[in-house]
């Protein structure tokens, strides 16, 4: 199963329409990433240690139903490429309203950027592990390297 993330729209995180706002699709799914390494024992001190950080080279949002304020709603994290070294990944999350319904879907195409070289580089193995370690999505593949 995928790790999971419940949430609660706030009124911070709606838009003039009234539903929840595609930036805050994308503030809720890199909250749901952290927690995520946190609890493999790779919390943020840890990525400030290593002087590491992600980076985004795209995010992909696809929307299906709205959010509207204080409803409940799930964000789960899988893993839908991965580089041999760990410097490159592409990550899916599914956010879902709590009666089921798929709201939208965000893939992320990144890798881990050293912030004293400003470069790509391999994961410290606790993150590399974690990332292995996600469930993998039905098209998952192997991406190229950083090197």
């Amino acid at each position: 199963m995928a790790f999971t993330t419940q949430h609660t729209v706030t009124w911070a995180q709606l838009d003039s329409n009234g539903h929840m706002a595609n930036t805050a699709y994308l503030d809720t799914v890199v909250d749901t990433r952290f927690a995520y390494f946190a609890s493999q024992g790779f919390p943020p001190a840890a990525f400030a240690k290593h002087q590491l950080g992600p980076v985004v080279r795209r995010d992909e949002v696809e929307y299906f139903k709205e959010l509207r304020l204080q409803q409940a709603y799930t964000v789960n994290f899988r893993i839908a490429g991965l580089s041999e070294d760990g410097s490159r990944f592409r990550i899916v999350n599914e956010i879902q309203r709590d009666d089921g319904q798929p709201c939208a879907r965000v893939t992320t195409l990144g890798g881990w950027f050293d912030l004293a070289a400003r470069k790509l580089v391999a994961p410290p193995a606790g993150l590399a592990a974690a990332l292995q370690a996600l469930e993998k999505t039905e098209d998952f593949e192997v991406l190229p390297g950083s090197a």
